[in-house]
């Protein structure tokens, strides 16, 4: 089941005070944030599930794993495809010892109908060595089908309902990276069918900013009905940083300057867990004027969504390479 992916960042002036970051903190401390009306903190940011399957070395995983909840990143990512499954079972084995207990962890599932969402869930579930999920989310919610699959009669919402009765799961949300379009479709859907999504994950970058733009038009969205919003792809898979419009922690700290409870990224070494460490422990969030700025620089890099190919081809969406996922 091998796929690519890609990692995330955004912004939206006057909404920054939700977050309420401490002006003492040090490169060594993470903050947290609320996340939406669940009232449950997390880290500011979030260790991405694909890039911790992706070492040759299952021990290295293990210690990145260790080493980011230890310096304070409390918010796990993953997915049921992510690797073949690697990225769950390291993670699961890196949660041993006590380390559940820490972290709020989350996975997704591609399964569109019932059956196929349930297994898919059980599955995630034994190779996280867990109990219950602190999140489970609709994976790539990218075509205008999936809302309406999602939510039919003996559809997966029907296989996540009853896991959350059983306590399987939490709390419960989607992702995608195509569309905001689509994802407004989602939230929508969902209030047809008297639901209401406790989390929403999305690409939020410099980027994002200025082509189909989820920060535009999603995060007020879910503003208005408290619905965690979710940062990814601050770099895009350093895409961002190939565009040579800004660096690394300046990708970082615009992600999390978004009304945002978390922005989960890509760490694959110990250099990539500091940087992500320094950001947040370094991070203020900018004014105004710097956000204009920042803005400015990259306006004509993003045109066309040359830095966002999740966006604009088919490379990266897994369940559409490999259809069967999706049941």
């Amino acid at each position: 089941m091998a796929r690519t992916t890609v990692t995330r960042g955004g912004f939206l002036a006057g909404t920054i005070a939700a977050t309420s970051v401490s002006p003492a903190l040090t490169a060594e401390e993470v903050p947290q944030r609320v996340l939406g009306r669940t009232g449950e903190r997390v880290s500011a940011v979030g260790l991405g599930g694909f890039h911790i399957g992706i070492q040759g070395d299952e021990r290295e995983s293990i210690r990145l794993i260790r080493g980011a909840i230890d310096a304070g990143i409390t918010f796990m990512d993953n997915c049921w495809d992510y690797n073949g499954g690697e990225s769950e079972i390291r993670m699961g084995k890196a949660l041993r010892d006590g380390y559940r207990q820490k972290v709020f962890l989350m996975t997704k599932i591609d399964g569109r109908d019932r059956r196929t969402a349930a297994a898919q869930l059980d599955e995630s579930l034994r190779r996280l060595q867990t109990d219950h999920l602190d999140l489970l989310q609709f994976h790539e919610v990218i075509r205008t089908s999936d809302p309406q699959r999602i939510f039919a009669r003996g559809g997966a919402m029907e296989a996540v309902i009853e896991a959350r009765r059983a306590g399987k799961v939490r709390y419960v949300g989607f992702t995608g990276h195509k569309s905001p379009a689509i994802h407004v479709q989602m939230l929508e859907t969902a209030e047809a069918h008297g639901f209401t999504f406790d989390a929403v994950q999305m690409p939020l970058n410099v980027m994002d900013a200025h082509f189909e733009s989820f920060e535009r038009q999603v995060l007020p969205v879910l503003a208005r009905r408290g619905i965690a919003a979710l940062g990814m792809k601050p770099l895009a898979d350093r895409f961002v940083l190939e565009s040579g419009t800004v660096t690394p922690i300046e990708a970082l700290q615009y992600a999390m300057s978004l009304p945002v409870s978390v922005v989960i990224t890509g760490i694959d070494s110990q250099a990539v867990l500091k940087q992500a460490l320094r950001a947040a422990g370094t991070f203020r969030a900018p004014d105004e004027t710097q956000r204009r700025a920042l803005l400015l620089r990259t306006a004509a890099a993003a045109r066309g969504g040359r830095y966002e190919p999740y966006k604009t081809t088919q490379g990266f969406d897994g369940t559409s390479l490999h259809p069967q996922w999706l049941g």
